[in-house]
């Protein structure tokens, strides 16, 4: 349905519709919610009275000029030098088609030309909205806020906001506070998304129960850079969310004739709650992965927690042959392989094969290590640089840094500054090097330390810096790159852990790297978390030894594999240290992850409690139906004792055929649909056992 006034985007099962406004010149939402929705007076109604506001201010606006919204949030602020802020736009024309819609506002004064953007994403519940500024004036502007889009949520009794928190090895933390009235902020400065949020919000009603059925909306910013999530409760009981990238300068220059297109935000509903939406997410990010989502995620084994920076071809070989053993297809040697890199101080910068690690050479040894059956991956830290290397004494003017000021170390290193060509075409020249001049499959990059003296020195004051997008820029050049040069070779992303995830990124690569915590119940948490934001087959997870850092509780060695099994599975312990009985244990729950790993990466995921519960388990339910995985635990009492004397724990499944029949062929126990639903599965925890991958075949 489309109108000079109305118009609707349709995905695949969701309706956003979008008017203009009676009461001015901007666009509001009008429904946003299943097929359908717009059929009726709209939810975000107002009653177009105001007092000590502007009608711009109380209504639900897609997204408004500090001028025309002067009090409550505006989505951008706007400048000629000299002059006032301010923006008085008119509407100038709609450019629809079934998928997508521009609409285009003008302010002629002040020389500036706003097109709000939306695009549908084809076999998605997901739209995506931005906004194309142009400067049509003799003279530059300033942009002091440039945010991509604002959605609008209707709600009764405030919202219920569900995001991701916390901090470097407590990544993910599933989060939830009730907002009623005023301003709750997310977001980084540290030119990534950081540790401390991911750039990811759901909204539902306060009325509506926790964690069951309800309409519920997400937003995810595309910016692997400084970015914000901001919610504000306005006047009238209405909820607006907008999002958009932070200039590290504090400002964008825009000069005449030039257009900036902010990020992305994709904008997701389900009916069915936060685990609805998690699917919505996932399906997403299927789709971003193209044909690469069809390709065989190896189970891999990195070297780091076995020697860390003391690498050496003999000892990597004999955890290579260990882990090939075990059923290990990949062998990842990480930090330490390189020239100069006894510790965390020296070498980075100069990529090449140490010659006393490698002694026989650096090829021997690769092939060595594929004359076992593995594929081989290395790890690289491209934006960094050491003191002490070559490549710092050769380019110093390549490193962030403000003329006059210390040049701070963190994680003793410095930060190249990828926003420059030069540098990126270093980059290129030497990941295309490694790539083509070893037999390499599987890469995987990591960045340990944020920007801190942002600055470009030999810059003068008219280049108008904006250095945070130039390193985004740079980021994604290289990425694209290496997608397009290197198809074959599987690509990590890791920033200290989950510093660095977001839809651009997972676009680019095959996994990320949710944290560098790895204990059982911490990272149980950490994944319980990622799910909700980010599809299992993007998730990398390691078993190892790591003790808890926040639950230090021990578990299990299978509770540690049926956690690692829930994404992409990896080990990352000393085979050495490991007793034959453990590894016969591991090379079993290898094969049989092995045997349903199609399903966890590519079926319908199902969150079944949660972490804080005594028992929580992941549900996969294959495409055809065919197979159901449920990966169990035990978060409980470490005694052994059942909750309920001589009962076993029910965890009730969902979304399966009540009239079906369901058998777990490891036990030759055979369920009704309407058993597992209403009675749920059984799970016979005791202290030695604390796990289990339970497959459920439909008969």
């Amino acid at each position: 349905m489309t109108s000079h006034q109305r118009w609707t985007l349709r995905t695949q099962h969701t309706s956003y519709t979008v008017r203009l406004s009676p009461d001015g010149p901007w666009a509001e939402l009008d429904a946003w919610g299943p097929h359908g929705v717009e059929t009726g007076p709209s939810a975000l109604d107002w009653s177009h009275r105001t007092h000590f506001i502007t009608p711009a201010d109380a209504a639900p606006a897609e997204y408004l000029p500090h001028g025309i919204r002067p009090f409550t949030g505006a989505d951008l602020v706007a400048s000629r030098p000299g002059h006032e802020r301010g923006t008085w736009w008119t509407f100038e024309e709609a450019d629809p088609d079934e998928h997508s819609l521009k609409l285009t506002f003008t302010d002629d004064l002040l020389g500036l030309r706003t097109t709000l953007c939306y695009a549908t994403v084809p076999g998605t519940d997901v739209l995506h909205r931005w906004t194309e500024l142009t400067c049509t004036g003799d003279e530059e502007l300033r942009l002091e806020r440039l945010d991509s889009a604002a959605v609008n949520v209707p709600v009764t009794a405030g919202a219920r906001l569900t995001y991701l928190s916390g901090q470097w090895s407590q990544e993910f933390q599933r989060t939830q506070l009730h907002l009623t009235r005023g301003t709750f902020t997310i977001g980084s400065t540290q030119g990534v998304p950081g540790h401390a949020y991911a750039p990811w919000l759901a909204v539902q009603d306060a009325a509506a129960p926790p964690d069951a059925p309800a309409p519920t909306y997400g937003v995810a910013l595309e910016w692997p850079g400084n970015w914000h999530i901001t919610t504000e409760a306005e006047p009238g009981a209405a909820v607006r969310v907008r999002a958009g990238r932070v200039p590290h300068e504090g400002a964008v220059h825009l000069a005449p004739g030039d257009t900036l297109t902010t990020p992305r935000l994709a904008c997701a509903f389900s009916a069915d709650g936060l685990d609805g939406l998690s699917r919505v997410w996932h399906h997403y990010e299927r789709h971003l992965a193209g044909e690469r989502l069809h390709r065989t995620r190896k189970v891999l084994y990195n070297s780091w927690e076995a020697t860390g920076f003391d690498v050496d071809a003999a000892d990597q070989l004999q955890l290579a042959k260990t882990a090939a053993d075990l059923g290990v297809e990949l062998f990842v040697v990480d930090d330490g392989w390189f020239t100069g890199r006894a510790d965390d101080t020296g070498g980075l910068g100069d990529w090449y094969p140490d010659p006393e690690a490698f002694p026989q050479g650096f090829d021997r040894f690769v092939a060595d290590v594929r004359a076992l059956g593995l594929d081989f991956g290395l790890w690289v830290e491209p934006e960094a640089v050491s003191p002490g290397s070559r490549l710092h004494a050769e380019h110093p003017d390549w490193i962030y840094r403000i003329d006059g000021r210390p040049a701070r170390l963190v994680r003793n290193q410095l930060l190249l500054d990828l926003g420059r060509t030069d540098v990126q075409e270093f980059v290129i020249a030497t990941l295309d090097r490694l790539l083509t001049d070893h037999d390499i499959g599987y890469l995987k990059w990591d960045m340990n330390r944020p920007p801190t003296e942002r600055g470009r020195p030999d810059a003068g004051p008219a280049d108008h810096l904006d250095l945070d997008a130039g390193h985004v820029a740079g980021y994604l050049r290289v990425l694209d790159h290496l997608r397009h040069a290197h198809p074959a070779v599987t690509i990590e992303g890791c920033a200290g852990g989950g510093g660095r995830i977001d839809h651009a990124t997972l676009a680019r690569t095959d996994v990320v790297w949710p944290s560098d915590n790895t204990a059982p119940l911490d990272r149980l948490r950490i994944q319980y978390g990622f799910l909700h934001a980010h599809a299992p087959h993007t998730m990398s997870s390691w078993v190892t030894d790591a003790p808890g850092v926040f639950d230090p509780r021990p578990r299990s060695l299978a509770f540690r594999f049926v956690t690692a099994l829930c994404g992409v599975l990896g080990v990352g312990a000393d085979l050495r240290a490991w007793t034959g009985e453990q590894r016969t244990e591991a090379a079993e729950w290898i094969a049989r992850y092995k045997r349903v790993r199609d399903v966890v990466h590519h079926g319908e995921v199902r969150l079944l409690g949660t972490p804080d519960d005594a028992t929580c388990a992941v549900q996969y339910d294959a495409e055809d139906g065919r197979r159901v995985v449920v990966a169990a635990f035990s978060t409980g009492r470490l005694d052994g004792a059942p909750l309920v004397p001589g009962r076993a724990v029910r965890l009730r499944l969902r979304g399966l055929d009540p009239a079906a029949t369901y058998r777990d062929t490891a036990t030759a126990t055979t369920y009704s649909g309407a058993h597992l639903l209403h009675y749920g599965l059984p799970c016979a925890w005791s202290a030695d056992h604390d796990a289990e991958l339970v497959v459920l075949t439909r008969q």
